[in-house]
């Protein structure tokens, strides 16, 4: 009698992990079929052209999407990583043109070096003020960043007027040239953002996966009751995440005004949208405690080639914003399906194991 359902139990088990396998493999699976369908829809959509520029839009998603990754993991969410964008390219744009006047009938100017110094630092202030409601002040993330977002986007605006601030080509004289590197400048053939974005991922993954903060990371994000009584410190872990995530969102507000050579206000509208899917898409979980930056990379990858197959194929930025709001949904549906099997196949091994 005891071997019966032992026997029954084995078969079962050994389809559930291949169907797991599948699930666990779905990114992969998703970059492949859009990859096929738009090559073969979309003309000119492999050209050399195509691909480099396509690269530049995934470099800009895949930042947003990697300081978002490490907030999910911590059972966070930060929607203000787009107005940051804005906020970002804002500041870059009004030190190249105006600098700082210190009402002393003086004004200091910075080397594009100091802008982007002084630029991203404004992203991980931000971040930290994020990180402080969250934990000092126990506001939700949902509404603490929510709130954020309408702040930061207002100061980008209040600094122009709403206006661009245009042609940062800089002047001489004042050493404010060159900031259109970030934006169009090459290294070995690739745009500068690629390189930006090698480094960065190789440092986020290393941080991950072989440092006490990557592992603390997890432990927040996967139950944080636990991981306060072990001894980490909960608070500061939090607070890295989201200035991470606001560091990441000023490297981006910089490629883009570079790219530009002009800051607008609205830049980075809807950004969040993007970085969320291509993170939890990439099987970053949204209930905390799981994710991998490589994944998020390609979760990117899908994003970004969706978008620009899409545009490619004539599609409105309406129906656009709806079949990205259907890939969230169906990621966090697998997501929870895989959660299930998971439990489900564990518990076969055990019970064929005993």
């Amino acid at each position: 009698m005891t071997d019966i359902p032992a026997k029954a139990a084995a078969p079962s088990a050994s389809s559930g992990s291949v169907l797991l396998t599948v699930m666990k493999l779905r990114t992969f699976i998703a970059l492949i079929a859009v990859l096929i369908f738009f090559s073969i829809a979309a003309p000119n959509f492999l050209s050399t052209a195509n691909l480099i520029l396509m690269s530049k839009h995934v470099a800009l998603n895949a930042f947003l999407a990697m300081g978002m990754t490490f907030v999910i993991i911590t059972g966070g969410i930060d929607l203000s990583v787009g107005s940051i964008v804005g906020l970002c390219g804002m500041v870059a744009g009004y030190l190249v043109l105006n600098g700082i006047d210190l009402q002393i009938g003086y004004t200091i100017y910075f080397n594009v070096f100091e802008i982007a110094l002084i630029t991203l630092a404004v992203g991980i202030l931000i971040g930290a003020v994020n990180g402080l409601l969250i934990t000092r002040l126990n506001v939700a993330p949902f509404i603490a960043t929510l709130g954020v977002l309408y702040v930061a986007r207002g100061l980008a605006l209040l600094s122009s007027d709403g206006r661009t601030f245009p042609n940062l080509v800089g002047k001489p004289e004042l050493g404010t040239t060159g900031f259109g590197f970030l934006g169009a400048g090459r290294l070995l053939g690739l745009p500068v953002a690629i390189w930006i974005l090698i480094v960065v991922a190789l440092g986020a993954a290393y941080l991950a996966k072989y440092t006490p903060l990557g592992r603390h990371i997890f432990a927040v994000g996967g139950n944080e009751r636990a991981s306060r009584i072990s001894g980490v410190r909960v608070n500061m872990v939090k607070m890295f995440v989201y200035m991470f995530s606001g560091f990441c969102a000023a490297i981006v507000g910089l490629i883009i005004s570079s790219e530009l050579m002009a800051s607008h206000p609205a830049t980075g509208e809807s950004f969040e949208l993007n970085a969320i899917a291509a993170a939890v898409l990439g099987g970053t979980s949204m209930s905390g405690g799981r994710g991998t930056i490589g994944g998020t990379i390609v979760g990117a990858f899908v994003i970004g080639i969706l978008s620009d197959g899409l545009v490619m194929m004539g599609v409105s930025s309406f129906w656009q914003m709806v079949i990205k709001g259907l890939v969230i949904i169906v990621a966090v549906v697998v997501d929870q399906a895989q959660r299930r099997l998971q439990q489900r196949v564990t518990l076969m091994q055990m019970a064929k194991a005993g």
